[in-house]
């Protein structure tokens, strides 16, 4: 072989390595699969999220008109039930606050004529399926309560951004699709999004979503 064609030779070959290596660093640094369509930093149009529904912990007012005797403020256990004066274990995990003043309606029907009762969440954990859970290489990661018009920025800020060794911008989205009944996963770009101030990279968040987040190879 000419020395013309060993310098030809060993060229192509130093390019193909490099060419390698860049998309070797381009996986290990930067999201791929589908993403979310962007959200604003600032929210040009709030409106309400859907309805609260009563989760473990939670502390709630039982109001009673024209009977205060009845109310009470009561915490719900963790089996998910609470009780109050005429009703024992009364249900409360998985409604709506109208809808678990309805069935203490019902029940106080039998003492009272037309009772009407409102229930007010005064502290709220809310339950799996309406709380944002944040893990891997965050600074505290944490379970923390949807509230209407949550964004991912609005979520990191709750857990203190990225750790030291966090590739932000290989974390991912996981949530439930109630409309094809299955989970679905969203790449996420939080380095970009919070090292960059990459406003496109910001994403509104839904009650459920899991986001992970994991550490950089390098």
């Amino acid at each position: 072989m000419s020395e013309f064609s060993r310098k030809s030779a060993s060229t192509r070959l130093m390019a193909g390595v490099a060419l390698a290596s860049l998309g070797l660093s381009g996986c290990a640094g930067s999201a791929s699969g589908p993403q979310l369509p962007p959200a604003s930093f600032v929210s040009l149009q709030e409106g309400p999220g859907e309805e609260y529904v009563i989760g473990p912990l939670d502390e709630l007012t039982v109001f009673v008109w024209r009977n205060p005797e009845l109310g009470a403020k009561v915490q719900v256990r963790p089996d998910g039930r609470i009780t109050t004066p005429l009703i024992t274990d009364m249900p409360a995990v998985g409604k709506t606050p109208s809808m678990l003043a309805e069935d203490i309606r019902l029940q106080l029907s039998q003492y009272i004529e037309e009772p009407l009762v409102s229930v007010i969440v005064n502290e709220f954990a809310g339950t799996f399926s309406q709380q944002v859970r944040i893990v891997g290489a965050t600074e505290k990661p944490a379970s923390i309560p949807y509230r209407a018009n949550m964004t991912l920025l609005d979520a990191m800020i709750a857990v203190g951004g990225l750790s030291e060794f966090a590739a932000g911008n290989r974390a991912r989205l996981i949530r439930f699709d109630k409309q094809i009944g299955k989970q679905r996963e969203y790449a996420l770009r939080l380095g970009d999004l919070l090292k960059k101030g990459e406003s496109k990279a910001n994403v509104m968040l839904k009650p459920g979503d899991v986001i992970i987040i994991p550490e950089s190879m390098f």
